[in-house]
């Protein structure tokens, strides 16, 4: 798998565990009878979050991702987050030598105000950043060398809707997991628009991984990806998060061009959280 191929990977990898939707239906009937919990406050965004992920294919471990809130900002009457996530491929692996930092500025309401991404090439930094201008209707980007007055190339690209990046719909799935039904999220990534189908099924069950001693607790998700491209993906995929205010994503599974992907939570910094143990009877 040349460089290339598996830093388009990895930005899929982080929209699997967060793709999101702008419409928010009322819970259902079968979501109240299934065990989901709905009396905790949300939670989702917690600054200082740190959560960070295993990508194996088979029994090889390929790379890493690592997501992080790292602040909180009040501006113009507008509570805004910003994330960050690092991605790097681990050393020894054949032909991969991959290091990326992605940020992304989110609107409290869920949707993307501001995305840059950077990718290490050599010694110095190739990057993208992207300015979500709703009051235009258009998304400007620009290309250039990080910390560098060059820039390689500008673009716009028309918005007809409040839109989400590729680290923006990590946060937004979580906010509304337990929103039940079927949704397409427009989507911008690599320069492109895209849409990706989600359906949220509300099905409560159990996941083990490898740092948890006990069956966590998870809400399941499935769904498509409606484009062409990144990874020669067209298929389906499915998710699971943590059944309780956090929501935290503990494990996805997808196929690509290679085979089957699995992504899985190994190391979490969040005050006070720890993945819920499941019990079929409890009620929290």
């Amino acid at each position: 798998m040349d460089t290339q191929r598996f830093h388009r990977f990895v930005i899929l990898a982080i929209c699997l565990l967060g793709p999101g939707w702008l419409c928010i239906p009322c819970e259902s009937r079968a979501q109240r009878q299934s065990g989901i919990t709905h009396n905790q406050p949300d939670s989702v965004f917690q600054v200082g979050e740190e959560l960070t992920y295993n990508v194996s294919f088979f029994s090889y471990d390929i790379g890493r991702v690592r997501i992080r809130v790292t602040d909180v900002v009040n501006d113009s009457g507008h509570t805004s987050y910003r994330a960050a996530a690092e991605i790097d491929s681990y050393r020894g692996v054949p032909f991969l030598n991959v290091h990326a930092v992605y940020g992304s500025k989110i609107d409290a309401a869920m949707y993307s105000t501001w995305f840059d991404a950077r990718d290490k090439e050599d010694d110095r930094w190739h990057e993208w950043e992207y300015f979500f201008e709703y009051s235009k209707s258009l998304l400007a980007i620009r290309e250039g060398i990080w910390k560098s007055d060059t820039v390689i190339r500008r673009d716009t690209l028309s918005l007809d809707t409040l839109s989400q990046d590729g680290l923006s719909l990590f946060f937004l799935a979580r906010r509304y997991l337990r929103t039940a039904g079927k949704f397409s999220i427009p989507t911008y990534i690599r320069e492109k628009k895209g849409v990706t189908f989600l359906n949220f099924t509300g099905e409560r069950t159990n996941e083990s991984i490898e740092q948890v001693r006990y069956p966590i607790d998870v809400i399941h998700f499935n769904g498509r990806a409606g484009f062409v491209g990144l990874y020669g993906l067209t298929g389906a995929f499915e998710g699971w998060f943590s059944n309780d205010a956090a929501r935290v994503p503990i494990l996805a599974k997808m196929k690509i061009f290679i085979g089957d992907i699995r992504i899985e939570l190994t190391e979490w910094k969040r005050p006070g959280w720890s993945p819920p143990e499941y019990a079929r009877d409890s009620e929290r």
